[in-house]
């Protein structure tokens, strides 16, 4: 796997906590967009919008349908994995923070092979992984309960729901994803949080 720089991204974690600290306020697809930028971001413009949040959620909820699709035809998923990750995840130009849903051993990651593995497994650093890609799924649908936009930063929280291939009831994850355009103006993933929602414990 190639050594992936981790530069850029670092001094946007602020603006990402800040975000999210608010998003919780905001009304069900609503995006609001702040006059006031943090000190870092003052010399950008906006140039995010709601729509190519949306876009990008469901363009990624298709391509782990794809890395599946691969895999039941015996193509190259690997392959697919990377793409996808390439794709979708902006470790070109720095540190992504990742914390997937099903890991419980090394939750947290900041670079491509963490990705990859959790997406296809078979990375001995990372026993838990399964491929998570590679279950598969047959949809993902996104239910989204808001956008904050700051600068070059989107913030997205909420639902998305798998349908695995193989017929059955929806999992449902909860997420927090945030997103930065690229030098080349490509919105990417430079933070991605999931988790199964919380259970309470039956006490009797």
């Amino acid at each position: 796997m190639r050594k992936i720089r981790m530069t850029q991204n670092l001094p946007m974690v602020a603006v990402i906590i800040t975000a999210m600290f608010t998003i919780g306020l905001t009304s069900c697809k609503q995006t609001t967009q702040d006059t006031q930028i943090p000190a870092i971001n003052q010399s950008e413009t906006i140039s995010i919008t709601e729509n190519e949040v949306l876009e990008a959620q469901k363009a990624w909820g298709e391509g782990i349908v794809k890395i599946g699709k691969v895999y039941l035809e015996n193509d190259d998923y690997n392959a697919a994995a990377t793409d996808h990750i390439n794709n979708f995840y902006n470790y070109q130009e720095g540190t992504v923070l990742f914390k997937p849903t099903l890991a419980s051993q090394k939750q947290f990651r900041t670079d491509f092979e963490g990705a990859f593995s959790y997406f296809v497994g078979g990375d001995e650093s990372y026993p838990e992984d399964h491929g998570f890609a590679i279950k598969p799924w047959s949809s993902v649908r996104w239910e989204s309960i808001g956008i904050k936009i700051i600068g070059n930063i989107a913030v997205a929280m909420g639902n998305y729901y798998f349908t695995p291939f193989k017929g059955g009831d929806d999992v449902k994850v909860e997420y927090s994803f945030a997103y930065t355009k690229d030098k080349a103006g490509k919105l990417k993933i430079i933070l991605h949080d999931s988790h199964l929602p919380y259970t309470p414990i039956d006490k009797h």
